[in-house]
């Protein structure tokens, strides 16, 4: 099984804030970094951290290319990562003492995906292999039918959870992997027994992974409910915590582990992700997370 990554790639412009940014108050911040970023480029880095062969589609500026390069270094291969004339896309992130972020997203070169580009890339895939996407590109839709007609496994992350998501035909996705506020977004509902329950109503084929962060999570797949619970650590930024949940919790599922054994690991390196400052910098290494 091949994976394909059609994702975005971001530079994330970190704020340390005291409290996340009120209407009309202007404050001064802690602490200013850039980070490499974007959910497409976070989760094909940890697919490869976890020990996964993944191959990355998307396009990036020319104010970019050091992103790319270090996708190219963490073993991704990115030959499908095309050049945009459009700038990089960007991301203002707010983080507070606590961990919690705040994000707001420009999405520059990760809204010019083409149909022609989209399917120059599946070309290269077969059926069977699986396709990874989030909600931070243009054509989600478009890809995600493509996909299905080439009889590929669609794993998809709805985040952001926007007006965009319901043009998507989620029947045909595989493994949805969603938070509790994504959720509540897609169904209403704000307990996550209630988001599993009204999700696999509409979608009963349709495997389900909800993150409940330092709860660690519920997981429906293959007529089987179960909890997963996450290890207790001091957070101190949850930016990219879901990606790296999703990377290594994919990994294991393209590798033939159970859905349960899978998510004990990600839940395992999401932890550890959330000790560090940064997105795709947080995201440990299979080594670190087994030790």
């Amino acid at each position: 099984m091949k994976i394909l990554n059609f994702g975005s790639i971001n530079i994330d412009k970190v704020y340390q804030v005291d409290h996340f940014v009120m209407p009309g108050e202007t404050q001064s911040c802690q602490g200013f970094q850039v980070f490499p970023g974007g959910k497409g480029l976070n989760q094909s880095i940890a697919l490869a951290r976890a020990g996964a062969k993944v191959w990355h589609a998307g396009k990036a500026g020319r104010d970019g290319d050091w992103l790319v390069r270090l996708m190219k270094e963490a073993g991704v291969d990115t030959r499908f990562v095309a050049v945009s004339e459009q700038e990089t896309g960007s991301a203002v992130i707010q983080v507070d003492p606590s961990g919690q972020n705040g994000i707001l997203l420009h999405d520059g070169a990760n809204g010019t995906m083409e149909e022609a580009f989209i399917h120059e890339v599946l070309a290269f895939f077969d059926k069977g292999d699986l396709l990874l996407l989030q909600n931070e590109i243009n054509k989600v839709p478009e890809m995600i039918e493509a996909a299905w007609e080439k009889g590929m496994t669609i794993a998809f992350n709805p985040s952001p959870a926007n007006e965009g998501i319901g043009k998507c035909d989620l029947s045909k996705v595989t493994w949805l992997l969603l938070n509790e506020t994504e959720g509540e977004q897609l169904t209403g509902e704000k307990e996550p027994e209630e988001i599993l329950s009204q999700l696999l109503f509409q979608y009963p084929r349709m495997n389900v992974v909800l993150t409940l962060g330092e709860k660690g999570g519920i997981c429906y797949s293959e007529g089987r409910k179960f909890s997963f619970s996450a290890p207790k650590v001091k957070a101190i930024d949850t930016t990219g915590a879901g990606d790296t949940f999703t990377g290594y919790f994919l990994k294991g599922i393209a590798m033939g582990e159970t859905a349960q054994a899978a998510a004990a690991t990600a839940a395992k390196a999401a932890a550890i992700a959330v000790t560090r400052e940064g997105a795709s910098v947080s995201i440990p290494f299979y080594s670190e997370v087994q030790v």
